[in-house]
C-alpha cells in the first residue's frame, strides 16, 4: 500500500513538474515573442521618427536657403533701383547744367538753320524754357534774323526745365533736345550697364 501511495505521489510530482516546465516554457516563449514584437515596434517607430526628422530638417534647410537667396535678390534689386534713381538724378542735374546760355547761343541757331535748310521745312517753332528764352531772345533773334523773317518762331514752354525743342508749329514733327529727353537717353544707356555690374557682383558673392 505504501509503495502504491509513494508511486502515486512520484507520478503526481513528475506530471506536475512536467506541466510546470511546459507552462514555464510557453510563458518564456510568449514573453520572448512579446519582447521581440515590442522591440521591433520601437525600432520601426524610432526609424519613422528619424526619417520624419531628417525630412523636416531638409525641408527647413531648403526653405532657409531659398529665403536667403530671395533676400539676396531683393537686396540687389533694391540696390540696383536705388543706383538707377541716383544716376538718373545726377544725369538730370548735370544735363540741365550742361545747357548753359553759352551752349544754347550756339546750339539753337545751328539746329534751326539745319532744319530750315530742308526743302520741305515750314512753320518752324523753337521752344525754350521761359527763363532761358528771356535771357537769350535778343541774341537768338540776331543770330536767326533771316530764319525769323521766313516765319520761324521762338516760343516759351512752361513744360521745359532746360534745353529746347524744335519742330513744326502744330507739333506733328519735332526734335527734342530738352534736358529731360537727353537725360532719359543717357539713363537708358546706363541702366543696362548698372544691371550688368550688379549681375557680375552677384556672381562673385
Amino acid at each position: 500500500m505504501d509503495v502504491q501511495v509513494q508511486s502515486l505521489i512520484d507520478k503526481i510530482k513528475k506530471d506536475g513538474i512536467a506541466t510546470a516546465e511546459s507552462q514555464a516554457a510557453e510563458i518564456i516563449t510568449k514573453a520572448r515573442k512579446d519582447a521581440e514584437r515590442i522591440v521591433a515596434e520601437a525600432e520601426a517607430k524610432a526609424g519613422g521618427l528619424v526619417k520624419t526628422a531628417r525630412a523636416e530638417t531638409e525641408r527647413i534647410e531648403k526653405s532657409s536657403i531659398d529665403a536667403i537667396k530671395q533676400a539676396g535678390r531683393n537686396i540687389l534689386l533694391s540696390f540696383r533701383d536705388s543706383m538707377n534713381r541716383e544716376l538718373a538724378a545726377i544725369v538730370n542735374t548735370e544735363t540741365g547744367k550742361a545747357y548753359s546760355p553759352e551752349l544754347l547761343k550756339t546750339l539753337v541757331p545751328e539746329t534751326v538753320k539745319a532744319w530750315a535748310a530742308k526743302p520741305d521745312a515750314e512753320d518752324i517753332a523753337v521752344l525754350l524754357p521761359a527763363k532761358q528764352l528771356a535771357a537769350l531772345e535778343s541774341g537768338l533773334k540776331a543770330a536767326l534774323k533771316a530764319e525769323l523773317a521766313r516765319g520761324v518762331e521762338l516760343r516759351a514752354d512752361s513744360n521745359l526745365s532746360a534745353g529746347f525743342r524744335i519742330g513744326t508749329r502744330d507739333g506733328a514733327a519735332y526734335y527734342d533736345f530738352s534736358a529731360d529727353s537727353v537725360a532719359a537717353l543717357f539713363s537708358a544707356y546706363l541702366n543696362p550697364r548698372v544691371a550688368a555690374v550688379m549681375k557680375g557682383a552677384a556672381v562673385g558673392l
